[in-house]
């Protein structure tokens, strides 16, 4: 009797030494810490805002690098050999969550895992890139924002501003698949517009210079699409503009605010936010095969005086008081 009952104490005594390994378990991912692992092709604003806007989403939500997250940013300053290296190495190390920062970085990183969670922001079109099945429902461990820009819209903007307009130099990396999605979309809107693009084409940033030379005399106005590469050298594009009198409307605010004369798009910095947002439902057990991904409502208009008066353009008053920003 004494036997069985010792027995009886020692299963009672493991199971609720059990019940104690399960209630750990169960803990909502939420309270533990955070291996984040951030992946970006290479640094310009537009990137680095959307990186910042994610990280103070989850900053604001408790998760305080050095507390609750461990960051690990690594940036492949525009070299894909750097981009591979760091991919591989995010996932060796265990990262719980991968950000991946742009197209190209977003597609290496979804070569090296299909395990780890990939948020996903500034990526144009994430179907094309084939990261996701469908927008709705990726069904794959990738999930985020897309940074779709209204490319019509822009083109619009470059009538607007100088109505006497027919050729528009468009500059971008043909390697990179978001900028061809976006000059796909300009070679649909522009006829309709009356515009005429001519395209030049660049494999390195060294080559944007050279490229934006290229479109002097050739052309009425020079548009940049939301590629890596060209905005990367945004400066070197500014250069030969501004010293043959071209105006430049951007793909995004940020090379407004560095020396472009206008744009009319989103903001990188909420869009990071939204995909803060994202981070935080996967982190709390929701799938990134069934989260859909998601845009920017609304686009915004900024436009850049101090670019116009360079640049010797001038802009419509009516234009300027529907400016969300106007930089002067």
């Amino acid at each position: 009797m004494k036997k069985l009952l010792a027995i009886v104490m020692m299963l009672l005594v493991l199971g609720l030494t059990g019940c104690g390994i399960g209630d750990a378990t169960s803990t909502p991912q939420s309270e533990e810490k955070v291996k984040l692992g951030i992946i970006q092709i290479v640094e310009h604003p537009s990137l680095d805002a959307a990186r910042n806007g994610f990280l103070d989403l989850l900053k604001e939500q408790g998760y305080v690098e050095g507390e609750k997250l461990v960051v690990d940013y690594q940036n492949a300053q525009g070299d894909q050999g750097n981009l591979q290296t760091i991919a591989r190495k995010l996932v060796q190390d265990k990262n719980d969550l991968i950000l991946a920062v742009a197209t190209p970085s977003a597609m290496m990183m979804a070569n090296e895992t299909t395990e780890i969670p990939i948020l996903i922001t500034a990526v144009t079109d994430p179907v094309s890139a084939k990261l996701v099945k469908s927008m709705e429902k990726p069904e794959t461990n990738v999930t985020g924002t897309t940074d779709m820009n209204p490319i019509k819209d822009q083109l619009q903007l470059i009538k607007d501003i100088v109505p006497t307009a027919k050729k528009i130099g468009l500059i971008y990396n043909a390697s990179e698949i978001n900028s061809q999605v976006q000059v796909d979309i300009a070679d649909k809107e522009a006829p309709e517009l009356g515009l005429e693009l001519v395209k030049v084409t660049v494999t390195a940033s060294s080559e944007v210079m050279q490229a934006a030379q290229s479109l002097v005399g050739r052309v009425d106005a020079i548009y940049l699409p939301t590629d890596n590469m060209v905005i990367s050298s945004l400066a070197a594009v500014l250069k030969v503009a501004e010293e043959n009198k071209l105006p430049v409307i951007a793909g995004e605010g940020d090379s407004v605010e560095n020396g472009a004369l206008a744009t009319v798009g989103i903001d990188y910095y909420q869009l990071g936010r939204t995909t803060g947002e994202m981070a935080l439902r996967i982190i709390n057990g929701e799938k990134p095969q069934e989260m859909a991904i998601q845009s920017q409502s609304g686009s915004e208009l900024v436009i850049n005086l101090q670019a116009a008066e360079r640049m010797g353009v001038t802009v419509p008053e009516e234009l300027i008081a529907k400016a969300k920003k106007v930089i002067k």
